[in-house]
């Protein structure tokens, strides 16, 4: 994810502090780190979640690092980048929700081509719709339509390939915004 920050489309650079989207990234999933990856389907209530991952936050940031000579400050500026992408509030954090939903979607897509039409993995595609920023959606859909493309090659309709398809007729043909590298 921290790379994909870095590739942000150029409408977006004038606006993001892309130093400061590298290091929600990279500090978006330290708690599950200890509690885990837990997700919609675990059955677990966000308000739940929410306080498992700041108790291990705290306990990463504050009793490890805020105890580590010369690492208070760092401990801080942590938890802070932390709670930022958690309250999804600045136009940064709110990019980097996109960048993780559009990694999903893209890790989808990797690993259904490395499967050769024999792993479906169609029930990620909701990811997509969670994205809300224009460059990022214009992004998600060029995966997608390497999806239809593949999936047409095989010969197969995998799951969710109405949503897929309905993800990008969302965009129309001139939503397209490539990855610059």
């Amino acid at each position: 994810m921290s790379i994909i920050t870095l590739l942000a489309p150029s409408p977006l650079r004038a606006s993001l502090n892309l130093p400061r989207c590298t290091l929600l990234a990279l500090v978006h999933d330290m708690a599950e780190s200890l509690v885990g990856d837990i997700t919609p389907q675990d059955g677990i209530l966000k308000t739940e979640k929410s306080r498992r991952e700041s108790i291990t936050m705290d306990f990463l940031t504050q009793k490890l690092l805020g105890k580590a000579t010369g690492c208070e400050d760092a401990g801080k500026e942590i938890r802070a980048a932390w709670e930022e992408y958690e309250q999804g509030v600045t136009t940064e954090s709110r990019f980097v929700h996109d960048v993780d939903k559009f990694e999903l979607v893209l890790q989808m897509m990797e690993y259904e081509r490395r499967g050769k039409g024999e792993v479906d993995l169609g029930e990620f595609v909701y990811a997509a719709e969670g994205i809300k920023m224009e460059e990022m959606k214009g992004w998600c859909r060029e995966v997608l339509r390497e999806r239809v493309e593949f999936w047409d090659g095989v010969g197969i309709v995998p799951k969710e390939m109405e949503l897929t398809k309905a993800l990008i007729r969302e965009g129309g043909e001139s939503g397209a915004i490539y990855l610059e590298i």
